[in-house]
């Protein structure tokens, strides 16, 4: 077997390779008469059948089967050899059914999509903002309350005030709606079901249109657990409503019982403590929104500043013939376009990845996959031990899929870390709501 390689341009190479019938020849005789050994053709006994009848029916599929062996191990070895850096896969530039399989000789050609070589400058990311996000007083003030209000106690009332629990069970058939909700009077956009509810006591049942009902639509789709489709047929009629319960919730004192229900005895001593460890737990809840912003800002940013060219065309015809599904040229120039800055980015992350030693061990996915499983078990407030977290961690690394996703997710990490550390970012602290605001007025 002879294979050479012609460079059409620093991104664009054509692998020819040529089997010899030699190359072959030998296995298809093993593989045609272990046909005749087992064939069982009518008339003939078997082990008997003639061997030109099998090569009639048999010749030419076992010799395109070997070529195409011969074809995969040996480009796959020139390839890895030569240490050439792919873009995709390589593209067969004429049809195997127009080959002569009784040719002495095979040629194929194969195009080749080559990657670029790039410096990455890790000064072009000077202008990409880290945000800190910061909880603002207000937003401590009520995490503070609500974790009053958890640990409090409810007590039952006859008649309804303001800021007092309202549980009651909202009605109609039409539409199938049957669903206890929790609410207040502030939920209310009502006016004549707010006096209602003031003048009513548990068991009263009220009949009132829905549309309206309730202060906005984000707060009615919350309280009854419907989408836009099905708040919107609600709204074409009217509910009932039967009074369960209502409740005045007291809050919680501000003692030291429960800071210790809250944390760890002794870890907290004071209001002062307790918003200081609100803060904490609210900017751990933030860090993974601002860490996502981030890392969409470095690709972005990167993408843009980092120039190379593509080898445009081998891509635009690898995505048409790849495809599971038959594409059109323009269907595969418009996936090209869509997926373009994904390839690029792909190529620097991949540099990046190489020149810092950035791939993952196989201990670093076991640990990392161990750290995930203890946390998603503590949510639940279960503390595996070791062998039964070792047992967990076996089944998850033993699905391909499982892996594959954990690994990604390492990665990332690994990814965003090397940025902090290694990129001049500029780091901005910034209020939630701000950070919000920020970030989807670009979006």
């Amino acid at each position: 077997m002879d294979i050479s390689k012609t460079d059409i341009d620093q991104l664009n190479s054509v692998i020819n390779m040529t089997i010899d019938r030699k190359d072959y020849e030998k296995k298809v005789v093993s593989v045609l008469s272990d046909y005749r050994k087992n064939a069982n053709i009518p008339g003939f006994r078997k082990g008997h059948v003639p061997m030109g009848m099998i090569k009639k029916q048999y010749e030419k599929a076992v010799i395109a089967d070997e070529v195409n062996k011969l074809l995969r191990e040996n480009l796959d070895k020139y390839i890895k050899d030569e240490k050439l850096e792919l873009l995709g896969n390589p593209i067969p530039k004429a049809s195997k059914e127009d080959l002569d399989w009784e040719a002495s000789k095979l040629n194929f050609e194969f195009e080749l999509g080559l990657a670029p070589k790039f410096d990455i400058k890790l000064n072009v990311l000077k202008k990409v903002v880290c945000y800190e996000i910061e909880p603002e007083k207000k937003m401590i003030q009520e995490q503070l309350i609500h974790l009053q209000k958890q640990y409090g106690k409810l007590v039952s009332q006859k008649k309804i005030e303001k800021g007092y629990e309202i549980t009651a069970q909202f009605r109609n058939q039409e539409v199938e709606l049957e669903k206890m909700v929790n609410f207040s009077i502030e939920d209310i956009k009502s006016k004549k079901l707010i006096l209602a509810l003031n003048e009513a006591k548990t068991g009263a049942i009220l009949s009132f249109p829905a549309k309206r009902l309730f202060k906005d639509n984000v707060t009615a789709q919350r309280l009854l657990s419907v989408d836009d489709k099905k708040l919107e047929d609600i709204f074409k009629v009217d509910v009932t409503i039967e009074l369960k319960e209502i409740n005045e919730r007291i809050l919680a004192d501000l003692n030291q019982e429960l800071f210790d229900k809250l944390y760890e005895p002794g870890t907290v001593s004071s209001v002062k403590d307790l918003e200081e460890k609100i803060k904490v737990g609210l900017q751990t809840q933030f860090e993974p929104q601002a860490n996502q912003k981030l890392m969409n800002d470095i690709s972005e940013a990167i993408v843009e500043k980092t120039k190379f060219k593509l080898p445009v065309d081998f891509l635009k015809k690898w995505i048409q013939t790849s495809a599971k599904e038959p594409m059109t040229k323009e269907e595969a120039v418009n996936e090209f376009n869509k997926s373009e800055k994904g390839i690029r980015y792909q190529l620097i992350e991949g540099k990046i990845i190489s020149e810092n030693e950035l791939n993952i061990t196989f201990e670093e996915l076991k640990d990392f996959t161990a750290i995930m499983v203890q946390k998603q078990m503590l949510q639940y407030g279960q503390t595996p031990e070791k062998e039964k977290l070792d047992e967990i961690v076996s089944n998850i690394m033993s699905n391909q899929e499982e892996t594959r996703r954990i690994s990604e997710q390492l990665m990332g990490d690994k990814m965003l870390n090397f940025y902090k550390d290694k990129a001049p970012l500029k780091t901005k602290k910034i209020g939630f709501d701000a950070f919000i605001k920020q970030a989807y007025a670009e979006a």
